[in-house]
């Protein structure tokens, strides 16, 4: 039986392979074309449940041969793990094949979340990635949610000051070839920018708002392009709310948001649209967004996620579940 599983995984991936294409976008003032879709390695972290290590790593060649240049991935991923498990893969890979993101100031050590973004340990952190990773040099590098220095002393003036400073100084030395930032909060971003020298932060990754229940990323795109700064979005699924199976136990999301989206999911599998698709699609749907990350250990689900946004979208049924969501559209949550 397993024997039968696998052939029909594996024919399924070979046909996915044929039909799939993918589109390239600048990223900002960088020169870089990323793909539209990229590759987030956070789950070979095992952040969301356990995994096959081998299927991880076949995962990663998969996104390459399927047209997926971008791939991003933290040293805070399961706690240095996934760095460890994606250079496994990455070691086969010529630097030419990928555009690889990793980041700065949040960690794991002893099995509990840390942060530190002081200039020492960034620039410590950024050559024990490039070790992790079997890589010698970063392509982009970002200070990891910055939301967690504004709330300890000194505040968002430390990344402006002393963090992004030091990763301008890895990228005088080619070890880091652009630098930007990550965090939940989108006015976090715009203050980073604002607060910095023209051209210091050169792109940014934002999640979980640029997707069916949480458009807010929309809000800022102009401050952005204006500043020359490129946009990555991540969490197309917000972290769970948009798929059949649901929430995991420890998002953060309100009850409220959680119900809603369980509705929108319900009727999108009675129209046999799954919410999947419609969420990947949408996520994608803005040109002006330069990629949009997900993540995933299976091949096979990895395909599919591309073939879907290959597919027109269904704009009435956006529509439809957007109005299931209501009130509790654009409503978020604390990072955690």
């Amino acid at each position: 039986m397993n024997i039968l599983v696998n052939f029909v995984t594996q024919l399924s991936i070979k046909i996915l392979f044929l039909i799939i294409t993918m589109d390239y976008r600048e990223l900002g003032k960088t020169g870089l074309k990323v793909s539209s879709v990229g590759f987030g390695a956070s789950s070979l972290g095992g952040v969301f449940h356990s995994f096959d290590e081998s299927r991880g790593i076949d995962a990663v060649f998969t996104a390459v041969d399927a047209g997926i240049n971008y791939i991003d991935v933290s040293p805070y991923y399961g706690h240095y793990k996934a760095e460890t498990v994606l250079g496994k893969a990455l070691k086969d890979i010529p630097h030419d094949k990928f555009i690889l993101s990793t980041k700065v100031g949040r960690y794991g050590e002893d099995g509990k979340n840390t942060w530190d973004y002081s200039a020492d340990r960034v620039t410590r952190s950024a050559y024990e990635s490039m070790e992790r990773l079997n890589i010698d040099y970063i392509d982009i590098l970002y200070v990891h949610d910055i939301e967690f220095q504004a709330k300890r002393p000194g505040g968002l003036q430390v990344i402006a000051d002393e963090t992004l400073p030091a990763l301008l100084r890895l990228k005088e030395e080619g070890v880091v070839k652009h630098v930007g930032c990550t965090d939940l909060q989108l006015e976090n971003l715009q203050w980073i920018v604002e607060h910095t020298p023209a051209g210091t932060v050169e792109c940014l990754l934002s999640f979980c708002h640029f997707c069916l229940n949480d458009d807010k990323l929309a809000d800022y795109l102009d401050f952005f392009e204006q500043n020359g700064v490129g946009v990555t979005n991540a969490s197309p699924f917000s972290m769970g709310l948009l798929t059949q199976r649901g929430v995991p136990e420890w998002h953060p999301a309100p009850k409220p948001l959680v119900e809603k989206c369980r509705e929108a999911a319900a009727h999108c599998a009675a129209k046999g649209y799954p919410i999947e698709k419609l969420a990947m699609q949408y996520a994608c749907s803005n040109p002006r967004i330069a990629s949009t990350v997900f993540s995933t250990t299976r091949p096979e689900n990895l395909l599919q996620n591309i073939a879907f946004v290959d597919e027109p979208i269904d704009w009435e049924l956006v529509k439809e579940v957007q109005d299931i969501i209501g009130d509790q559209k654009r409503v978020s949550w604390e990072n955690t």
